[in-house]
């Protein structure tokens, strides 16, 4: 636990990508397997599920610190991180504990979940008196489930690919997918003799980089082929030894969720594995996220959902076929052999991403433009010649979205951020027009630079109207422009609007809050954005 919370700390102190990479392969000289791949798992991001519940933490933090709980309360509103706060307040601890990291994770943070509350007090406050600060800022970050340090993944693999002398593509595979963070496991990752025999395991997601400004700088429009970028769940359709596995892109397995899908790719060719996006599909038009959502994080699928929302596999490339791995063939030709595969097949529920024909860049800007009556964000726009990758290169592949719907907004509610931003309200509510009153519309965290966020702060101290808990009303003078994704009718909001990913596009100190939009100019949005689906 010590050598793996000085490691945080050298991970957390540094920008520079060359030292955490070198801080890592140090790591994993120094340790033994057991703890390198419980290091992995967790940088990785397969940190385990909260242990202890909050209240529970901060209740018997304060109690131990010796303070009331309302000053518990406002250090944390001041500090903004609970793992922090509770290491600040408690006194010292008496520093001698040196077991491994493999230890704490597997006999005293996992079976905290399991135990009776009184039990768990005794693990964790006898946890809290053997650590030093920086080995009890950790232990607490995991207790908490809010474990996060400066390391992409991207970074870990380029560590252990330098560590062992394997490719860094090899490494991503061998990451994807169900493993335990087990001994035999690091064996296998880091050995130059494994034959990657897990027969369910998807390949690393080949990620596009957006398209800021225009394709002109791509060279010539017919090197490139276009294509619909839908708005789903990224996914991996995999058909090995007879069994059909789903994987999302966040490495989950979801093949129970979607049934429909599992039983068309049953009918696949053995040893092929589609790449694509699992939309809500019905009578050949996309019905939106927010239909798909209705599908999304439930544990039983009853009969109406599967009838009103059908799921389909919109698949764009071929990764795998007949058990080849087929990734470093030109997209041209895993193309065509995809359109080949899925037409022979003929299954609604499979159907491959079809080309969107344009003679020059001019063209392709108006399908573009035209992508919401589509059902779709944009266009995708990927080299001809190009292989299908590892994460997220420039070059190959570009997501070309359409412009963002915007809104100009009154600022109505802020609330304090966490973190850095602890101190400073930074989470904001924005309103419109609703005849002679304002109504929330959406809310928005980022787009603001950090002296344009003081200065809001500075306003919103200055004019609070009332407080609702750590939630204040703000007097409806600052107008800023909204831009978001996607809208839709919502009975859950206020509004009766519901938007994706609203963001700060700019502060409109030229508008008062007269002139902020109307629900009616939103409506207009939507019934322009919605179009596809009343044609």
């Amino acid at each position: 636990m010590k050598r793996f919370s000085q490691l945080y700390t050298e991970l957390d102190r540094t920008t520079r990508t060359t030292a955490k990479v070198q801080a890592l392969i140090a790591y994993f000289r120094a340790v033994a397997p057991g703890d390198a791949v419980w290091a992995v798992a967790l940088l990785m991001g397969r940190k385990p599920r909260q242990a202890v519940p909050t209240a529970r933490l901060r209740r018997w933090a304060a109690a131990e610190a010796g303070i009331p709980d309302w000053l518990f309360e406002t250090s944390y509103e001041v500090v903004g991180d609970l793992a922090e706060t509770i290491t600040l307040l408690l006194p010292p601890g008496s520093g001698d504990e040196n077991r491994p990291l493999k230890t704490w994770v597997e006999q005293f943070l996992l079976p905290l979940r399991e135990l009776p509350e009184d039990r768990q007090r005794e693990n964790v406050i006898a946890a809290w008196r053997s650590l030093d600060p920086v080995q009890r800022f950790v232990w607490n970050k995991l207790v908490t489930g809010g474990f996060r340090v400066g390391v992409s993944q991207k970074l870990v693999i380029r560590a252990l690919a330098q560590f062992s002398g394997i490719d860094e593509a090899v490494i991503a595979h061998r990451l994807m997918g169900n493993w335990a963070p087990e001994p035999l496991f690091w064996d296998r990752l880091v050995s130059h003799q494994t034959d990657d025999a897990d027969f369910s395991r998807p390949y690393p997601f080949f990620l596009a980089y957006p398209l800021d400004a225009g394709p002109g700088e791509l060279g010539a429009a017919a090197e490139w082929q276009a294509e619909w970028k839908w708005d789903g769940i990224r996914a991996q359709v995999i058909r090995r030894r007879g069994r059909v596995f789903i994987w999302s892109r966040g490495e989950e397995l979801v093949t129970e969720k979607f049934p429909e899908i599992c039983a068309a790719a049953q009918h696949l060719p053995e040893g092929s594995v589609l790449d694509g996006e699992i939309l809500a599909w019905k009578e050949g038009r996309p019905l939106g996220f927010a239909a798909l959502q209705r599908r999304i994080g439930r544990k039983h699928l009853a009969a109406g959902v599967l009838q009103s929302v059908p799921a389909g596999l919109m698949a764009y490339d071929l990764l795998e076929l007949g058990g080849e791995d087929v990734r470093a063939r030109e997209l041209a030709w895993r193309a065509a052999a995809l359109g080949d595969l899925l037409g022979r097949l003929g299954d609604p529920r499979l159907l491959a991403s079809s080309e969107v024909s344009a003679a020059d860049w001019s063209e392709l800007a108006r399908w573009r433009d035209d992508a919401r009556r589509q059902g779709a964000e944009g266009l995708m726009l990927k080299r001809r010649s190009s292989a299908y990758g590892v994460g997220r290169r420039r070059g190959d592949w570009w997501k070309w979205k359409v412009d963002p719907l915007r809104v100009d907004a009154v600022l109505t509610y802020a609330q304090s951020g966490h973190g850095k931003r602890s101190g400073l309200f930074t989470d904001y509510t924005f309103s419109v027009w609703d005849g002679d009153r304002l109504v929330p519309f959406a809310k928005a965290y980022s787009g603001l630079t950090d002296q344009e966020i003081r200065e809001v702060d500075r306003f919103i101290r200055r004019n609070t109207v009332e407080r609702f808990g750590p939630v204040r009303s703000v007097k409806p003078e600052l107008v800023f422009e909204i831009a978001f994704e996607e809208i839709r009718r919502s009975p859950r909001h206020r509004s009766g609007i519901a938007v994706r990913f609203p963001r700060i596009a700019r502060r409109r100190t030229d508008k008062s809050a007269a002139d902020a939009d109307r629900l009616e100019t939103i409506a207009a949005l939507l019934n322009a954005s919605q179009g596809h689906r009343s044609a």
